[in-house]
């Protein structure tokens, strides 16, 4: 097992069909990672600490480390450095997490994700793909479209994205959002992030995506909307069901930005099989963590990460860090908020 340490990870940033990432740019602005973010219309993804490549790629979406090698390929070298035996046993050289930083600069298409079992039955994957978001800025009035407000037949469904209709958005319930909130998003559940909000991205580690909207966007839907499958099968992952405001705000974490303690658990319980994350503030402490694969996104202020192996690494705001388990256990202290991502317990 190698002594790696933590890693500052640059700007990753794959072109997408929809604008944005001029929040990405301020945010990184200033760091010391030696790369710059990509400020173009069309680059509104950072793919932090990425072992997963674009869907229909062979490598694009995948990070490169400082010293020339991609992730993908040193955690396949050394999987219980990067991600520790219990880790590496469940879930073989996956991190089974991707985190991005998003920038909406329109509001995204409607779309959804496969589940597990469809992904395994029909994608040749061991997952689908769950996600779920951490506001950290957002334009006043901003919002995102979450799952349909009444049962939605299957035929209508499919009229709606053979017509591109217009009430398939608006049969969708619209959730304000703003800074400190955080949503998770099952799979199946059809979504829409509006313009102007930015937030940090957990999920799992695919690029699954059916669109369900493509209607002024440069992308051609019935050729590229529907993972190759056809929308006669794609849109049997779609949850048609109900979302009423009891199911919904099940879906809310429970860790604002206003919220006391210098640790706090981000999502609700349900996203535990898939992801987790906390959010840090060590204020005049300090904040321990035991070893183990993390990604870091330091949302504010100035801090300083100690690690057990690896020595003392100074953290500021828009820095991303790549968290290795041989880096060992590891404290946090500073003025400054961050956002620890997870991967699943392996032992779940």
């Amino acid at each position: 097992m190698s002594d790696a340490g933590p890693v500052v990870l640059g700007p990753n940033q794959p072109d997408r069909f929809y604008r944005g990432g001029a929040r990405i740019t301020a945010f990184r602005a200033g760091t010391a990672d030696g790369a710059e973010p990509r400020n173009a219309e069309h680059r509104p993804e950072d793919w932090v600490g990425s072992a997963t490549p674009v869907f229909g790629t062979a490598a694009d979406g995948l990070t490169w480390l400082p010293d020339g090698q991609l992730l993908r390929d040193a955690i396949s070298a050394d999987p219980l450095g990067y991600l520790g035996p219990q880790h590496a046993q469940a879930f073989g050289t996956s991190p089974a997490l991707l985190v991005k930083l998003l920038d909406a600069g329109e509001r995204l298409p409607v779309h959804c994700h496969p589940d597990d079992p469809f992904a395994r039955r029909h994608l040749a994957s061991a997952c689908g793909k769950t996600e779920a978001w951490v506001v950290i800025d957002a334009s006043p009035g901003s919002e995102v479209h979450l799952g349909f407000r009444e049962e939605v037949p299957a035929d209508v469904l499919g009229g709606w994205v053979d017509t591109q209709s217009p009430a398939m958005l608006a049969a969708l319930n619209r959730m304000p959002v703003r800074p400190g909130d955080a949503i998770l998003v099952p799979a199946g559940l059809p979504h829409a992030i509006g313009a102007g909000v930015f937030v940090v991205e957990l999920q799992q580690p695919t690029d699954f995506s059916v669109l369900l909207e493509w209607e002024s966007f440069p992308i051609d839907g019935p050729s590229d909307g529907h993972l190759g499958l056809g929308y006669g099968l794609a849109l049997d992952c779609v949850d048609r069901s109900a979302w009423d405001h009891d199911r919904l705000a099940c879906l809310r974490g429970t860790a604002s930005a206003a919220q006391a303690g210098p640790v706090a658990s981000v999502f609700p319980a349900a996203a535990g099989p898939y992801f987790a994350a906390q959010r840090i503030r060590p204020g005049q402490g300090t904040v321990a963590a035991d070893p183990g694969f993390a990604i870091l996104v330091v949302l504010s202020g100035r801090g300083l990460l100690h690690t057990e192996h690896r020595g003392d690494l100074a953290i500021s705001r828009g820095m991303t860090i790549l968290m290795p388990y041989a880096a060992g256990g590891s404290e946090l202290s500073g003025d400054c908020e961050l956002i620890r991502c997870l991967p699943p317990d392996g032992a779940a």
